[in-house]
């Protein structure tokens, strides 16, 4: 019987208060990583990527992309070639997409590439709703049919997109992403207004280039693509993952700052790194691409708002609220990105956070320690916080549905047990 059927979780247990000292290496940007990978659809050529993460999400974009017709070989560690070889489906089915937003990242540059493409509706997020309607609403406006039935979304453009201008009413990362992939083969030139900023925009946008498509303003919020007829291949490497950086960060501030960690993108955390200025930490570099994180004897409380890039993450969230918990004073942070993303507050309290929420905002109130209790990861990044957590706890920890973790931090406890951290999985039935 599968594991599913007998309802089975996998558990991660965590033994706090370890000395934790050693080098930490952040993996490859998952989101840069699944877009990356739904541009190979773009091209008849071969594209080879390297910095790939090992993840659940990257895993679960390699199976999408086998079902369409792409062949992928594993060249060497990280290292994956991807080449479209016999068209076998233009439809990403539901069992999918419900594992991965991301994979709404085919339907641009299959519509682009073969006139149609069929992608099932995510559905709902635990965070939050993340609706796709911007993305359809651009892609009309680029000349395709759109209907959606049996929840599924799909599109036809059988002569072809045309360029057009666009106006994004709230600012979408996969929106921007989605778009431009598929603007890169329209007949024309394609404008993007109020674009996404993120690095991961701007690296999509480089190996599109690399790849022979015409992008101008990446970076900015306005993009502007003038469609070619075809793309070629290319090798790119994916950019580090600013997020698993951050959170290696906050976890080094708690344990003493003692764990040096390699490939920090220094120039995508600015603001990160000015919050954790004022809070009283610093990131110091070591090397070209080392730093090493230290922290002064108090923690300074702050106020922090979530925004778009290039302000404070969203997804560094539940990671410096963790922080904050031992702040010498009171400390607030404001939500904007999506309502739902205060799961993690009932658990950080479990394990004797003292936060309450007032609508979009958290307060944080000072607590000398936390104590080992049985928790959930919530989401994926505060499946992060929750592993921190665990760390800087007396007693054991065990956290819940882990596969969160799984789908964006690579090889994350064995990462931690190579700089002292007790942790390992168990199999957990459920009653």
């Amino acid at each position: 019987m599968i594991k599913e059927e007998l309802k089975l979780k996998e558990a991660l247990i965590v033994e706090g208060g370890q000395k934790l000292e050693g080098v930490l290496e952040v993996s490859g940007a998952k989101n840069a990583a699944l877009p990356n990978m739904a541009a190979t659809i773009l091209t008849d050529e071969e594209v080879v990527i390297d910095n790939i993460p090992d993840l659940l999400d990257i895993r679960t974009m390699e199976k999408l992309l086998t079902t369409i017709g792409i062949e992928i070989n594993h060249i060497k560690n990280k290292t994956y070639s991807f080449k479209l070889k016999d068209l076998k489906s233009l439809t990403a089915p539901y069992d999918l997409v419900s594992k991965m937003r991301a994979s709404i990242l085919v339907l641009g540059p299959m519509l682009a590439k073969f006139g149609y493409a069929e992608v099932s509706l995510p559905g709902g997020c635990s965070i939050g709703t993340r609706p796709v309607d911007l993305h359809l609403k651009a892609l009309e406006k680029m000349g395709a049919d759109i209907k959606i039935e049996h929840g599924y979304i799909k599109a036809s453009a059988p002569q072809g997109l045309k360029g057009a201008h666009i106006f994004f009413d709230k600012i979408t990362v996969t929106g921007t992403e989605n778009i431009m992939m598929a603007a890169t083969l329209a007949h024309g030139k394609t404008v993007i207004e109020n674009a996404a900023l993120e690095p991961e925009v701007v690296d999509l946008a480089l190996m599109l280039k690399k790849m022979g498509a015409n992008i101008k303003g990446e970076g900015t919020h306005r993009i502007e693509i003038e469609g070619v007829k075809s793309l070629r291949g290319t090798y790119h490497t994916v950019i580090p993952d600013r997020i698993e950086a951050g959170t290696f960060a906050v976890l080094s501030a708690l344990t003493g700052g003692k764990i040096i960690i390699k490939n920090y993108p220094n120039h995508y955390l600015e603001y990160v790194n000015e919050v954790l200025e004022n809070i009283g930490i610093s990131i110091i570099n070591i090397s070209e691409n080392e730093v090493i994180v230290k922290r002064k004897d108090i923690l300074k409380p702050v106020n922090i708002e979530t925004k778009e890039y290039p302000l404070f993450p969203t997804d560094l969230q539940a990671q410096f609220m963790t922080l904050l918990c031992f702040a010498d004073g009171v400390s607030e942070i404001t939500e904007n990105i999506f309502e739902n993303r205060f799961m993690h507050v009932p658990e950080l309290n479990r394990l004797g956070a003292n936060i309450e929420i007032k609508g979009k905002t958290a307060i944080i109130k000072p607590v000398k320690k936390f104590s080992g209790a049985s928790i959930k990861a919530t989401d994926l990044r505060a499946s992060a916080a929750m592993v921190i957590a665990g760390l800087v706890a007396e007693g054991e920890t065990t956290i819940h549905s882990i596969y969160h973790l799984d789908r964006g931090y690579e090889h994350i406890d064995q990462k931690l047990k190579s700089i002292g951290a007790k942790i390992r999985r168990e199999i957990i039935e459920e009653e």
